[in-house]
């Protein structure tokens, strides 16, 4: 692999959901002039021959459309492993409508405890997201993922060199805007 290939990390454009909503693997729309204008940055800034994926949820997808559309050159796939964590019977619930004592066993037992009773652990997040990015690593070419919060910040923990954090104060706590760009190298 070449020590050089980056990594670049977006965030999808806002969904259509109110404010305060427990959406992980929902699959929600997003704002579409925020995701042209994502879609036209990218275009502007983005070099040749990088390697684009996308998680399935039509809120990357958008994105994806969108740049293609600007960028012929950047042809894209879909990637499952780019997918949001999956928050289970909490999905399209209010976070503040969320019971408190669940939340609290599953911050107690974050690596391995399921949200919402049915969703995915983030372990698992961890393992799906760093099988994606030992791909990466292993091609030795630059990529762009179309993706989510919970995903960007799982990628920066591996980056790190941190497979799985134990506890949720070991969890990126840094916010990852709508439409923000990382890149890892």
């Amino acid at each position: 692999m070449s020590g050089s290939s980056r990594l670049w990390l977006v965030r999808h454009a806002p969904p259509l959901a109110p404010d305060g909503l427990c959406y992980g693997r929902s699959d929600l729309a997003a704002d579409a002039a925020a995701t042209a204008r994502s879609a036209q940055t990218l275009a502007a800034t983005l070099p040749r021959g990088v390697a684009v994926w996308s998680s399935p949820l039509q809120r990357c997808t958008a994105l994806a459309q969108a740049l293609h559309a600007a960028r012929t050159d950047l042809p894209w796939q879909t990637d499952a492993r780019l997918a949001e964590l999956d928050f289970g019977q909490w999905e399209g619930v209010p976070w503040a409508r969320i019971d408190r004592r669940a939340m609290d066993a599953w911050l107690a037992d974050f690596a391995d405890a399921s949200p919402g009773q049915s969703g995915e652990s983030v372990r698992r997040l961890m393992a799906r997201v760093g099988a994606a990015f030992a791909d990466w690593r292993a091609s030795g070419q630059d990529a762009l993922w179309i993706t989510h919060a919970g995903v960007i910040r799982a990628a920066r923990l591996l980056h790190a060199g941190l497979p799985c954090p134990n506890r949720a104060a070991d969890w990126p706590a840094e916010a990852v805007a709508f439409g923000e760009v990382l890149v890892l190298q």
